[in-house]
């Protein structure tokens, strides 16, 4: 365990992979198997009467198992995020949910091939939608004792981004399909952007309750970002805020990673898993642009290529999809933006992912 905390500190300080969690979570694994240190975290912890609950058992219990550190992480991302580009072009919002394929496919397998309960399935499943905070959420409800595991595989995969997906989209896409340049997208106005954050919670907590958690503080977020009249809680929720959950959630997340739970072939299937899940998301949105050009005018074709960024790694996929078009077209085509669409679609999409697993299962 010491030499898999050195590994995620070494592949965040000098492969530069996901610091701001891999530095917490290596160093969280860390202090979690230091004999005698008692700073390991368990959602099985039951402590004695008139016992001092370990400093990072203390925090898994109020952050994690409450669900309260994913939702406060979600107001920081949504005061970050710019829903413009998804509501300028409507449809890529399909994009980003037709890139959660690997969630449903990676949860079919775990259940069905690898004899995993149907929680656990699930919690293998969401890594396919490349967002940590929806990943560790929807386990430590479902599964907590896969959190480490799961963590570890879904922020792993999110830095592999520029890794994984080229190889597919060079597979799955011609020469002429990203060559496609998309049309300047239509302006949005500040009308449309105060109304759609109100708009989506409303409508998803209407549709599936057990999305409006992580889908509310998104919103909520969006809507300080948005407003123009609350620049300070703003500024707060996506800076001072989430940079102080952060620091929590990745030092508990590692504190859970105990060598003789960690240490099974049981970790080595989910990582296996993930991968398969992350695959089939990005692939997923490719084949649905590709599916909606057949009966989109040729003016409005997409460039398929933009549906890898439906992972909802933002802004990484974006930026990564956005380096292979330019560098394949000789810098003739650059949909950044475009890709930005699906991006900021993804987290919507998997939050509601995962609230459909929780209906279901809980």
């Amino acid at each position: 365990m010491f030499g898999i905390s050195g590994l995620l500190v070494y592949l965040a300080v000098r492969k530069n992979y996901e610091p701001l969690l891999l530095i917490p979570i290596g160093f969280g694994a860390m202090l979690a198997n230091l004999p005698a240190a008692m700073l390991s975290a368990s959602s099985g912890y039951h402590p004695e009467p008139d016992q001092t609950i370990p400093l990072l058992q203390l925090i898994y219990s109020m952050g994690i198992k409450t669900q309260l550190l994913p939702p406060v992480i979600f107001m920081g991302v949504g005061a970050l995020t710019d829903f413009r580009p998804l509501l300028s072009r409507p449809i890529t919002l399909l994009l980003g949910a037709a890139a959660q394929l690997g969630i449903f496919v990676a949860a079919l397998g775990a259940f069905y091939i690898f004899g995993f309960k149907a929680e656990e399935a699930a919690s293998i499943g969401i890594i396919g939608g490349a967002d940590g905070p929806t990943s560790i959420y929807l386990t430590a409800i479902l599964a907590p004792h896969l959190l480490g595991a799961v963590a570890v595989a879904a922020y792993s995969y999110m830095a592999l981004v520029p890794v994984i997906q080229p190889p597919i989209l060079r597979l799955l896409t011609t020469p002429k399909e990203r060559a496609i340049n998309m049309p300047q997208a239509r302006p949005v106005s500040q009308t449309a952007v105060i109304i759609f954050p109100i708009f989506i919670t409303v409508l998803t907590a209407l549709a599936i309750p057990s999305s409006a958690p992580l889908i509310g503080m998104l919103m909520f977020g969006n809507l300080l970002r948005e407003s123009g009249a609350t620049d300070r809680l703003s500024k707060t929720a996506g800076g001072a805020l989430i940079n102080i959950v952060t620091i929590f959630l990745g030092l508990v997340v590692g504190a859970t990673m105990q060598g003789d739970t960690f240490l099974s072939a049981q970790t080595l299937f989910i990582l296996v898993l993930g991968a398969i899940a992350f695959a089939f998301s990005t692939a997923g949105g490719i084949l649905f642009a590709k599916l909606l050009n057949l009966f989109l005018p040729e003016a409005k074709r997409i460039n398929p290529c933009i549906g890898a960024a439906g992972v909802s790694a933002v802004p990484m996929s974006a930026r990564v999809v956005q380096k292979f078009v330019s560098e394949e077209t000789d810098g003739q085509v650059n949909p950044l933006m475009a890709a930005m669409g699906p991006n900021v679609a993804g987290v919507i999409g998997s939050a509601v992912a995962a609230g459909m697993f929780l209906a279901l299962l809980r």
